[in-house]
């Protein structure tokens, strides 16, 4: 939130999460004001819905910002109108989006959008004594502050309760750090350059034979001329091939592989 809002707002944007608690949904809803922002999520392939509370006094700061203010709240609550909602609503599409990321780990979600409520009697995704988790976010948007609760009903939960505690996440995480990791290694290293040569074969001269070779002189090699090259790839050498060419150029076609016992 702190990095994709200011994207939007073009203005500072702090997020700390302030706790987590479960409550009933009879306690959460009666806890809220009209009007509210309740953001209602289908958060398929987890069965129901979950909602997203965000303060109305972060609603009209945001509205503001976007329609060039500086970003300031009203100073007397009233209801939002339709042009304000539709505002309200780009955020809080680009909030839900974000909420893939973290859930990576337990489930690939694919949250969307259903609504947006600004009565809580409205919001009825649930029965009243159904237990919920929400997750309780402060922002800070410039000077104005308000909170966000992300409200998980259990029924949602249940078929990933499992999945939901420390250990399956922590292993989890390191598991796709560890492929993330030797896959970004392995990505440098493909594009890598190294040398590769082909050598014709070798001999040994004197110094005296050296000084005086002139040009048109011949220098025997210790290959024959149907032998097999020695290719090397960097110092190492890891292929064997017989010349030839490829069109104008000289080429090598390989013959067999090196392996490192065989070195």
């Amino acid at each position: 939130l702190s990095t994709n809002l200011p994207v939007y707002l073009r203005k500072n944007v702090q997020v700390e999460v302030m706790n987590s608690e479960a409550v009933t949904y009879m306690e959460f809803s009666n806890a809220l004001s009209n009007p509210v922002l309740l953001g209602i999520v289908d958060f398929a392939p987890l069965e129901g819905s979950i909602i997203m509370e965000m303060a109305s006094k972060l609603g009209y700061a945001i509205v503001d910002r976007m329609l060039g203010g500086e970003g300031e709240p009203l100073d007397k609550v009233r209801d939002f109108s339709e042009i304000e909602l539709s505002i309200v609503e780009r955020i809080m599409v680009a909030c839900v989006e974000l909420l893939r990321e973290p859930w990576a780990n337990v489930v690939d979600v694919v949250p969307r959008l259903e609504r947006i409520e600004t009565n809580s009697q409205f919001a009825q995704i649930i029965s009243p004594s159904e237990m919920i988790a929400i997750v309780t976010v402060n922002i800070k948007i410039g000077e104005v502050e308000g909170l966000m609760n992300v409200c998980l009903p259990y029924l949602t939960l249940e078929s990933v309760m499992d999945k939901l505690n420390t250990k399956f996440w922590y292993s989890n995480m390191q598991e796709r750090e560890d492929y993330e990791y030797a896959d970004n290694i392995e990505a440098l290293i493909s594009k890598a350059s190294i040398p590769v040569k082909a050598v014709l074969g070798n001999n040994v001269i004197s110094v005296a034979d050296f000084g005086a070779l002139q040009v048109g002189d011949i220098i025997r090699l210790d290959k024959k001329v149907d032998s097999e090259l020695d290719i090397y790839v960097g110092d190492m050498k890891k292929f064997t091939a017989l010349p030839g060419s490829s069109g104008k150029n000289y080429a090598v076609r390989i013959t067999s592989v090196v392996r490192e016992e065989e070195e």
